[in-house]
């Protein structure tokens, strides 16, 4: 019954609050009422929005001696992260059954070998840790955090944790313990600042857009 409740329902569920809620969060940034700006623009502000967009994946370099430990964990666990949800064996042949097909069609891509995965884990749980770490045991750090970095935290590392058991195909109750574990996740994302996977690229771009239309290089 649980079996049935986990993979049936409560995925449903938990799927459809995750799209709501994000499109609801994306479209409200979009619609924001905004003050109409008098200025006079001095340039456009699409290249300032592009140029934005990529030039914050790396650190500025008078900020980037006191702030490395972030930046390598960040990147340690945000490209293992992406190689585990996307290439792992297990996630390639569910999304190609539940989102890629369509009227006998179907599209999947070649996932990464188990030495790959090993590695792209490694990096990922690491790279959590670490950044975990500095939050709790930096005073600054531990001063401006709230709750909800810290749920948002454990809940990944719990997410990926009962991924790599699941993997272990041993037990049934691994994977929905696994599977519950995520539709926990898709219910608190929308909701948390994990929004930042996708307002990320919005809010560079808006910043780039807003400094080029008065002449400044951000």
């Amino acid at each position: 019954m649980i079996t049935d409740f986990i993979d049936g329902p409560l995925w449903t569920f938990s799927l459809t609050v995750f799209s709501i809620g994000v499109i609801w969060k994306l479209a409200s940034l979009v619609f924001a009422r905004r003050k109409t700006d008098l200025s006079a623009a001095r340039s456009s502000g699409v290249p300032g929005a592009i140029r934005t967009i990529f030039s914050r994946f790396k650190a500025d370099k008078g900020m980037a001696p006191h702030i490395r430990l972030q930046i390598v964990a960040g990147y340690m666990f945000h490209l293992g992260l992406f190689a585990l949800l996307f290439f792992a064996a297990p996630h390639v042949l569910f999304l190609q059954e539940h989102f890629f097909s369509f009227e006998g069609m179907s599209f999947s891509w070649t996932p990464m070998p188990h030495w790959a995965f090993i590695v792209a884990s490694q990096f990922a749980f690491l790279g959590l840790l670490m950044l975990w770490l500095h939050r709790v045991l930096n005073p600054v750090s531990r001063l401006i955090s709230t709750a909800d970095d810290h749920i948002a935290a454990i809940l990944t590392f719990v997410v990926m944790l009962t991924g790599c058991l699941a993997l272990l195909e041993s037990f049934n109750e691994l994977r929905l313990l696994h599977r519950f574990c995520v539709e926990l996740f898709l219910i608190y994302f929308p909701f948390s600042r994990l929004m930042h996977a996708f307002t990320f690229i919005p809010s560079r771009a808006f910043t780039g857009a807003w400094f080029a239309r008065r002449g400044i290089r951000s």
